[in-house]
């Protein structure tokens, strides 16, 4: 089959997008969240928007005629070149924005991207939970150990948090030691994902650790101003800077891989697997919906019952009821 997007043109035809990208760099500046966009979602629209006009250059379409035909086009290139219909969905919502600004800014009248939805896959959500078994946490947590305190307390602080707390690596990437929260005697921290802001309330043992830290930094000669990143890169390269996600991802991986943990069959877990641990293991020793819910910062109740599913499949599947004896 020949691709629709490979036309074949005698001359290449110069498409100026200056006036399209300046709306949306203003969009992007002003009008995304209402002008409060996390540096986050500003990268991740322009990236997938540069994609976006790169195609349309190369399939010497103007961006500014594209037609919901042009976005149904471009959304088969992209399950042609492989991407997960996830990822699509992520794309499109970029280039609906990108069109978003030109309407909203008169350069346009309407926005093609409208109503055009990503490839539609069949998948039960509970399947794409991944998530550690209570002793499985226990064995995770109890393995984090290394010849520097600093360098230890700063790992129990991060996966302690991420486990049993279900913050995301981008949250505990954000945070500030102004983050901090402390009514009396509890402690908790201030985390901030897209949309929302939550404190999420530390353990007892959680608290211990972030205080005996906060100790160490100190102790270590590190700033501990209110604007102070929480988690600091601790190696050679870079030591004493904010810690990056991909620098979180490392740290859960290497303790996952060490403990065995990472790849066992049927299952993979990364550091959102740490979230999933939180929200499943809470559920199935008592915590109520609502409760996990506003743990974890689930605008919907539906998303925080995906985990009472996971649980429930297992502990009360309806055919243990039966009681058939086959054996």
């Amino acid at each position: 089959m020949v691709d629709p997007t490979e036309q074949q043109t005698a001359a290449v035809v110069e498409i100026d997008c200056d006036a399209l990208i300046g709306v949306f760099t203003n969009f992007l500046q002003f009008d995304v969240a209402n002008g409060g966009a996390s540096g986050d979602t500003i990268v991740t629209y322009w990236t997938q928007v540069k994609q976006y006009l790169e195609w349309c250059r190369e399939s010497q379409i103007d961006p500014r005629e594209a037609t919901r035909e042009t976005i149904k086009i471009y959304r088969w290139h992209l399950t042609q070149r492989g991407y997960k219909p996830k990822t699509i969905a992520v794309k499109l919502t970029a280039v609906s924005r990108l069109y978003d600004a030109a309407v909203e800014y008169g350069l346009m009248g309407g926005n093609p991207a409208w109503g055009v939805k990503p490839p539609t896959v069949s998948i039960d959500p509970a399947a794409r939970i991944t998530y550690l078994e209570q002793d499985e946490a226990t064995i995770l947590l109890k393995s984090i150990s290394a010849s520097l305190p600093l360098k230890t307390l700063r790992d129990k602080l991060l996966l302690g948090v991420m486990t049993l707390e279900g913050t995301r690596s981008v949250e505990m990437h954000r945070l500030n030691i102004g983050d901090v929260v402390r009514q009396g005697t509890r402690v908790g921290l201030k985390v901030s994902s897209k949309r929302h802001t939550r404190v999420v309330p530390l353990t007892p043992q959680l608290a211990q650790v972030l205080e005996e830290y906060l100790t160490a930094l100190r102790g270590a000669g590190f700033d501990c101003m209110v604007d102070s990143p929480l988690s600091i890169n601790l190696s050679n390269y870079g030591r004493g800077e904010r810690l990056s996600r991909r620098g979180i991802r490392q740290i859960v991986d290497k303790y996952l891989q060490a403990t065995n943990l990472k790849y066992m069959e049927g299952r993979t877990l990364s550091a959102h697997s740490l979230r999933h641990t939180a929200g499943t293991l809470a559920l199935r020793n008592g915590a109520t919906l609502r409760q996990v819910q506003d743990l974890l910062g689930h605008a919907d109740p539906r998303t925080t019952a995906i985990y009472a599913h996971v649980g429930d499949r297992w502990e009360n599947n309806p055919a243990l009821k039966v009681g058939i004896d086959m054996l």
